[in-house]
């Protein structure tokens, strides 16, 4: 192998490197970018994504178009965005399932989590409802966890698939309490709600944005918040830490591209999003579906996808679920 003399070797890179650095120095250059979203449209990760959508387009002076590829809980979108080229016209809507749970949960991925993603930053967190039918005679927490306890039966809870926010929360309060939780999985959160008020199931932890109505309406009972704080949306409604349950559960959703995006077009993503978080209007709109926005640079939100990672394993484990 012939060594070149340092110097050299450091112009041949530096070199090497002008393409990309003048092509992530034009880009965007008017072309759209792809923002695939995976999940179905209308639900709170479609909503999140079009929230930011249409602003970090104006920030960005081109347009950003939401594609939405559901299926395999997240996984057939976020491959979509993993198999992408590394070039800033596809992003994906990063997520709890695909890049911190799916590789616990999931016999064989199509793609790792972390190290076939370039984190660009968080837009928001999603702390859900705790709801139960209206008929039920517990209203609080410990009401509930002393009802079931005395019925002595499983409590069947339902979720939008395995490895989601509401299905790690269910078997997270499951774990902490001893009770027996059956988890039946749906592919709509608008039949899931149904049979909640039929009483076919028992418990939901549910995205605010997705029950706010039929709480109002007394069509079933909002009896804790699954995150940190209470929700602004229903403040009367305390947390599980509030009411003596040391456990927070929350789902989160992010921007993620391709691993080995150039560095400075990750760093006018991450520069757009945080700017478009900052927002008031924005901040409004996020939080009116009950999520919290919650901007990072990107080496935080790198963190934060490794340490949900590393936080949820033992969950899944516990739970023994295992899919494919």
């Amino acid at each position: 192998m012939i060594r070149l003399p340092l110097s050299r070797r450091t112009l041949l890179a530096a070199a090497a490197a002008l393409p990309a650095a003048a092509e992530a120095q034009d880009w965007p250059g008017g072309r759209p970018i792809r923002f695939i979203v995976p999940a179905g449209p209308a639900g709170a990760a479609d909503v999140l994504a079009r929230i930011v959508a249409e602003p970090m387009a104006q920030r960005l002076s081109t347009q950003v178009v939401i594609e939405n590829r559901p299926g395999a809980t997240t996984n057939i979108g976020m491959n979509l965005v993993a198999r992408a080229a590394p070039d800033g016209y596809t992003i994906g809507l990063g997520n709890i399932a695909a890049n911190a749970v799916n590789r616990w949960l999931f016999r064989s991925m199509p793609f790792d989590g972390q190290r076939d993603f370039t984190p660009i930053g968080l837009i928001a967190i999603v702390p859900n409802l705790i709801v139960i039918p209206a008929s039920l005679p517990p209203n609080t927490l410990q009401e509930f966890i002393a009802w079931a306890r005395a019925r002595g039966e499983e409590i069947n809870y339902g979720s939008v698939g395995p490895g989601s926010s509401q299905h790690l929360a269910g078997a997270q309060f499951g774990l902490a309490t001893g009770l027996r939780m059956n988890h039946i999985p749906y592919t709509q959160s608008g039949q899931m709600n149904v049979d909640l008020m039929e009483n076919r199931l028992t418990i939901l932890f549910q995205s605010s944005s997705s029950v706010a109505g039929l709480v109002r309406d007394g069509r079933m009972k909002a009896i804790a918040v699954t995150g940190t704080e209470r929700l602004a949306a229903f403040p009367n409604v305390p947390t599980m830490r509030e009411q003596g349950l040391d456990i927070v559960s929350m789902g989160w959703f992010g921007i993620v591209a391709p691993a080995n995006l150039p560095t400075a077009i990750a760093d006018r993503l991450n520069a757009a999003l945080n700017a478009t978080l900052a927002d008031p209007q924005v901040q409004s709109r996020i939080i009116a579906t009950g999520a919290v926005p919650r901007p990072t640079t990107r080496e935080q939100f790198a963190a934060w996808i490794a340490e949900e990672s590393e936080r949820w394993r033992p969950v899944v484990a516990a739970t023994g679920a295992r899919l494919d």
